[in-house]
């Protein structure tokens, strides 16, 4: 069975399981996403008056989108489920962007803990949260002076609509550039009591349904392991870094444990957690049966075999290293890799990922 045959095959299934998820009840008027560069439609590079270089956007955008990979995010296909329009990001105000059914405040480099001088965005998950308050304040004004109505959510929608969460992964694997493992699982609680923090001012503001994601196997991706991995003796199972990924799964649980305290503790909300960690590892550890045949490389960067990524020039950049001019660029099929930029997914990965959430497999809302 040829490659091309492989993914073309895991491009329909992955449309029959959005088909399939549509019997699902994931039907909500509005959504308000909160996040990093895994949910960012546009935040970072709004804020920041910056457009990503191709080949950034290649798919389906076909031109820069403000989007860290190669075409949609995870995201983009929930909301395609919901028969919702893309989010537009809260900064982006050019164009006319319409936030009827809701709103985007996730911005790439972003951690739940506030922000410092060090981060890539000041826009932290407090930040986040305000940002949103502001929002709905300046939306209500709106409303009650019948002004911009088709351009802004219903006032039921902020009680209607479904908050959503793909944000902790700055915190875990950033951390590791100046912590040890034992101090990354130390700094947990605090990470999640500002997790909770935020969630509250949430819930006071009208927010009832919550869909919160756990972080990924962050030892998998390419730029740790390009940077942390060249002691061998720290890599496991596919490759991956040990360390990171048992942080990953220290946060994932204690993350869990909050959602169902969450649950518990308002009887009024309904809270969804999604094991984005198993999705992700299963494609990683079985990417040949997923139509995929890189599931570590970076279609986009500098290097070559195995890793393609060079945390000195970042993918569609080029630079002179050493007296030399080198480009960072994009490989010829994104399609079969995992990874678009050793940090990212690509557009057919998170094709997949989105498919298995909506399967429902991997969402507990029982909690």
């Amino acid at each position: 069975m040829s490659s091309t045959y492989v993914v073309a095959l895991q491009v329909v299934l992955s449309c029959i399981c959005l088909v399939l998820a549509n019997s699902v009840d994931f039907h909500y008027p509005a959504v308000f996403n909160f996040g990093d560069s895994n949910s960012d439609t546009g935040e970072l590079t709004a804020a920041k008056g910056f457009k990503l270089a191709p080949p950034y956007g290649q798919n389906y955008f076909k031109t820069s989108s403000g989007r860290f990979c190669d075409g949609r995010l995870i995201v983009d296909f929930l909301m395609d489920a919901m028969h919702l329009p893309f989010l537009n990001a809260y900064l982006d105000s050019v164009g006319l962007p319409n936030f009827h059914q809701g709103c985007n405040f996730a911005a790439a480099g972003s951690t739940i803990l506030p922000a410092n001088a060090a981060s890539i965005s000041p826009f932290g998950f407090g930040v986040q949260v305000s940002q949103f308050q502001l929002f709905k304040a300046r939306v209500l004004e709106f409303l009650a002076g019948k002004k911009f109505h088709k351009y802004v959510p219903a006032e039921e929608y902020f009680q209607k609509g479904l908050y959503m969460f793909d944000i902790g992964q700055n915190d875990i694997g950033g951390a590791f550039y100046s912590k040890d493992l034992d101090q990354i699982l130390s700094l947990i609680p605090t990470i999640l009591l500002e997790f909770e923090n935020g969630i509250k001012r949430l819930y006071d503001s009208g927010a009832r349904n919550f869909w919160i994601h756990n972080t990924g196997p962050l030892g998998c991706l390419a730029q740790y392991v390009a940077t942390l991995g060249k002691d061998t003796t720290k890599l496991g199972e596919q490759g991956c870094l040990r360390a990171h990924n048992q942080a990953a799964k220290a946060f994932n649980l204690q993350l869990q444990e909050f959602c169902t305290k969450l649950q518990g503790q308002y009887l009024d909300v309904n809270v969804t957690y999604v094991d984005i960690f198993t999705i992700k590892y299963d494609l990683i550890a079985n990417s040949s049966k997923h139509g995929f045949e890189q599931p570590i490389m970076a279609c986009c960067g500098y290097g070559g075999p195995p890793l393609n990524c060079d945390s000195r020039i970042s993918c569609g950049l080029t630079k002179i290293l050493n007296g030399t001019t080198i480009a960072a660029k994009g490989c010829n099929d994104s399609s079969v890799y995992v990874s678009w930029d050793g940090t990212h997914y690509t557009e057919s990965a998170n094709q997949y990922v989105a498919s298995q959430i909506l399967t429902g497999n991997y969402s507990n809302t029982h909690l």
